[in-house]
């Protein structure tokens, strides 16, 4: 197989993929081995992935292969990566950091409908400790980089993932966002992540971590990939607290046959009350030339800033008293970064237990106050990260308020949504100056996905991404 028809096989996309499994004019075996071909070449460079399972993936793909009697699934025989924060029956569940952790007794659920679907993860991709911060970069595992320039980051904390997606490593990977982690890593890379509402994806066995912030996703190149990895991984497991009702009809649908017209449209740029960040000027432009283009699509677009109140406040304690419950979990504690034990020890000293209900007593009324802006439109468009992707290394090695600092600068519009569960999604936007890639997000009510897959498919016809391939994996 020559080298361009290795990187428009990888680059094809779960979607295409599955339907060439199905049709038999590819293996799946073909595809893994390929996919661990590319890893072993690039990997190096990235450092993507934690560990390697082949000899798991190609029996998988050679059972898959060999089952002629069955449906194989809507992803059949795509190569995935996992996220070291999602369950993986049999392996260890890091979390990125040193401190030892014993092999997992079952797949998370979202795991098990990938893994039913016919996805094959062939391996575990790196966080930063704890995913705490919107680099990856650790003690336990070095650091991570961009493949449009490894001197950046990919994002964090599902950076790993961002990136073997990105450089076609694998078709598709695991994620998950507590403040931003699908949608920051999606901006760094030029992919499309979706957080989806909370309650929409189950988080069994973890159940509702981060205070109810953080929820699983996956990463994709496409938003019709995107929306056909939400189909296959949605639902609630039995017995969970929080289940959204599921949406009639597919999200798939919604990004292939977009019919979403004349949407009332609120762009802003106004920063959380609270945020230091500067958006950089690429990033305006970049934000101002997608409100252009939603008017040239028939939209309805007026600027319009949601009330954001003191949610900055708010989702800040809730993060770090979020930290300290993951923190306390570590079998070996002392072995965690400095970063990791001083933000720990700030969350729980500043937001002890009788201070933790407050703030879930609290949430209701700040999500009310939110989301009023969807009773007079329909989407909210924001820039993506403040600027393009920053130094690869983040605020690895400093401390836990300069880490903090250094967050909050780089990504000021994702966490409000994490607090308010709503769905929001990160886009590529073009490029900067320095040639990396630029970010927008939409935001929509709760529930809300097959409106924002609607709108970003109509963006990506009129500016498609999915030819863009970074230097390293791409060209």
């Amino acid at each position: 197989m020559n080298n361009g028809h290795e990187q428009e096989l990888l680059f094809a996309g779960p979607l295409e993929l599955a339907r060439r499994v199905q049709a038999r004019e590819l293996s799946a075996r073909e595809l893994v081995e390929l996919s661990l071909q590319r890893i072993e070449r690039l990997d190096p460079q990235l450092n993507a992935f934690r560990i390697l399972l082949p000899e798991q993936a190609l029996a998988a793909a050679s059972a898959l292969d060999a089952d002629a009697g069955r449906d194989r699934g809507a992803l059949a025989g795509v190569p995935i990566a996992i996220k070291d924060d999602m369950p993986f029956a049999g392996q260890a569940m890091t979390r990125g950091s040193r401190s030892p952790a014993p092999p997992q007794a079952a797949d998370a659920e979202v795991l098990r409908r990938l893994r039913r679907a016919g996805a094959i993860p062939v391996g575990i991709t790196r966080v930063p400790e704890l995913m705490l911060f919107p680099w990856t970069a650790s003690q336990a595992g070095g650091i991570t980089r961009n493949p449009w320039d490894l001197g950046r980051t990919p994002g964090g904390s599902s950076g790993g993932s961002a990136a073997a997606v990105a450089a076609g490593l694998v078709a598709a990977a695991g994620a998950s966002d507590g403040g931003g982690s699908i949608r920051i890593p999606a901006a760094c890379c030029g992919l499309v992540g979706m957080k989806p509402t909370r309650g929409l994806v189950s988080s069994a066995p973890c159940g509702d971590g981060w205070l109810g912030l953080a929820t699983f996703g996956a990463l994709a190149r496409t938003v019709a990939d995107s929306a056909l990895l939400l189909d296959v991984i949605h639902g609630a497991a039995p017995g969970e607290a929080v289940a959204l009702t599921p949406p009639r009809g597919s999200f798939l649908h919604s990004a292939q046959a977009p019919s979403e017209r004349g949407l009332r449209i609120a762009v802003s740029s106004k920063l959380p009350p609270g945020s230091f960040a500067r958006l950089s000027a690429d990033q305006r432009r970049a934000f101002d030339q997608t409100a252009r283009l939603l008017e040239e699509l028939g939209h309805q677009v007026s600027e319009r800033d949601p009330r954001y109140g003191a949610v900055a406040l708010e989702f800040i304690q809730s993060y770090m008293r979020g930290a300290a419950d993951e923190f306390a979990t570590l079998e070996r504690p002392e072995l965690a970064e400095r970063s990791t034990r001083q933000l720990a020890a700030i969350g729980a000293r500043l937001v002890p237990d009788r201070r933790r209900q407050r703030l879930l007593v609290r949430r209701p009324r700040t999500i009310a106050r939110i989301a009023a802006l969807w009773q007079e439109y329909d989407v909210l468009l924001t820039p993506g990260l403040a600027r393009t992707a920053i130094p690869a290394e983040g605020a690895y090695g400093r401390s836990a308020l300069v880490a903090l600092d250094r967050a909050g600068r780089f990504m000021p519009f994702y966490p409000v949504f994490n607090l308010t569960g709503q769905p929001a999604i990160s886009l590529p936007a073009g490029f900067g100056a320095d040639g990396l890639p630029l970010s927008v997000q939409l935001v929509a009510r709760h529930g809300g996905e097959q409106t924002l897959y609607s709108l970003a498919a109509q963006i990506e016809a009129a500016r498609p991404w999915a030819g863009d391939r970074p230097p390293v994996g791409g060209r």
